[in-house]
């Protein structure tokens, strides 16, 4: 409700509809709420923007991910914007589980997979 009030109030600074909410949009609301932020977006679409952005400064810095690396990015990307953060626990659910769990995940990234799971939770949940 907090979230068409906000659309009915400032239309201009709020993106997204406020149809299907996540609790993670609790954040994005306190944080407007405080101007922290000068714009109302729902967290799954700061955390896509924030993902494509990572995506592309990897690229610029010659880092290619390969398909299968790319569709576990997206998995934990997924998963950071429904619970703000991942921890390796998380691997052992689903969808992680159903596509090899913690073992695949190890298998694709090696030992980078901490060092990547901290930089993703900060990145993307910042």
């Amino acid at each position: 409700m907090l979230w068409r009030v906000y659309e009915t109030l400032d239309r201009d600074k709020v993106r997204g509809a406020s149809s299907k909410r996540l609790l993670t949009d609790m954040v994005t609301l306190v944080r407007f709420a405080l101007g922290q932020d000068t714009e109302l977006v729902p967290f799954k679409d700061r955390v896509e923007e924030r993902f494509q952005n990572r995506l592309a400064q990897q690229a610029n810095q010659g880092r290619q991910f390969s398909p299968e690396q790319l569709e576990w990015l997206r998995l934990i990307r997924d998963h950071i914007a429904s619970s703000m953060q991942i921890d390796m626990e998380d691997f052992d659910y689903v969808p992680f589980d159903q596509r090899g769990g913690r073992g695949k995940v190890y298998q694709l990234f090696g030992n980078e997979l901490t060092l990547l799971l901290d930089e993703l939770n900060k990145v993307l949940a910042a």
